[in-house]
């Protein structure tokens, strides 16, 4: 279901009571993108990925408000007819989704949990940042939380007292240490199976360019064991990890993302991460591929 194609047709239904509504006993109806009726109370697992997205229909609205009545509503009533109705294996909870999604606070967790993580401040003071740039030596500056639309990539931050305070002051951003070395690791993790892959660059921030040696990378048994430490304590499920290797291999934590892009690995280092997917989300309602077929 298209959590951001929601409005403008009939997507969901939801009675209080059982005997009322045009299903009979049938209390939730949610149609899918192919126009499907569904029913949450029947299903095992639910992948809730990214329900917050505005609505298609709303960028046509008249007004602010409307269109904010609209998008509103939508991501309102999704959320609150599946915590009413679905009784199955969430992947991953809605308030651990959430939770997680705080850098900030995943951060500590995986200091915690026994990773390197960079040295870090979120500040909105040119002079806090001034003392920490003189600290640590090469420090990036990147968002707290972002925003919708064009992303805003990884910077150098290099001299901050050029920077006027007012710049600074804006909003908090995130200033950290620079990790030396070149050899990124895009860690993918379905329950217990880990699957990663080491991006070779010596950009700083590997996104913008795939065109570059992407290869599978054997997970180590203790950095399996501090990711899974991690997204227990954030009760995740699944989550797609960032680290980057320092020039002698050590791992560095830098965030991990409860609903990050995984797919577009698949072609780039031939892992089947489709059908693994598949399988994890299988596993979690009792039953696997070879049963459905």
């Amino acid at each position: 279901m298209e959590s951001d194609t929601i409005a403008g047709r009939a997507s969901l239904s939801w009675y209080s009571h059982s005997d009322e509504g045009a299903h009979g006993k049938r209390t939730t109806t949610l149609l899918t993108s192919e126009g499907v009726a569904v029913a949450p109370e029947e299903a095992g697992a639910l992948w809730w990925r990214r329900p917050r997205a505005d609505q298609e229909i709303a960028a046509h609205a008249g007004s602010t408000h409307e269109r904010s009545l609209v998008n509103n509503d939508c991501r309102g009533a999704l959320g609150g007819i599946l915590a009413a109705a679905f009784d199955g294996q969430w992947i991953s909870p809605p308030d651990a989704t959430d939770c997680a999604a705080d850098k900030v606070y995943q951060l500590a967790v995986a200091r915690d949990a026994g990773f390197r993580v960079p040295r870090t401040l979120i500040s909105q003071s040119r002079e806090e940042v001034t003392t920490f740039v003189r600290q640590v030596g090469r420090t990036i500056v990147k968002p707290v939380v972002g925003a919708r639309g064009p992303s805003l990539w990884t910077r150098w931050i290099d001299d901050p007292e050029a920077i006027p305070a007012e710049s600074f002051e804006v909003c908090p951003a995130t200033y950290q240490e620079y990790i030396e070395g070149c050899r990124h690791v895009r860690l993918n993790c379905f329950g217990e199976r880990m699957y990663a892959a080491l991006i070779e660059t010596e950009e700083l921030d590997w996104r913008p360019d795939l065109q570059v040696p992407i290869s599978p990378w054997p997970v180590p048994g203790d950095v399996r064991r501090h990711v899974s430490t991690v997204l227990c304590r954030l009760g995740l499920r699944m989550g797609v990890v960032d680290l980057k290797l320092t020039p002698d291999g050590q791992p560095v934590w830098l965030e991990v993302n409860p609903q990050g892009q995984f797919l577009f690995l698949e072609p780039l280092t031939g892992e089947p991460l489709t059908e693994h997917f598949a399988d994890f989300l299988l596993s979690a309602t009792g039953t696997s591929r070879n049963e459905q077929t």
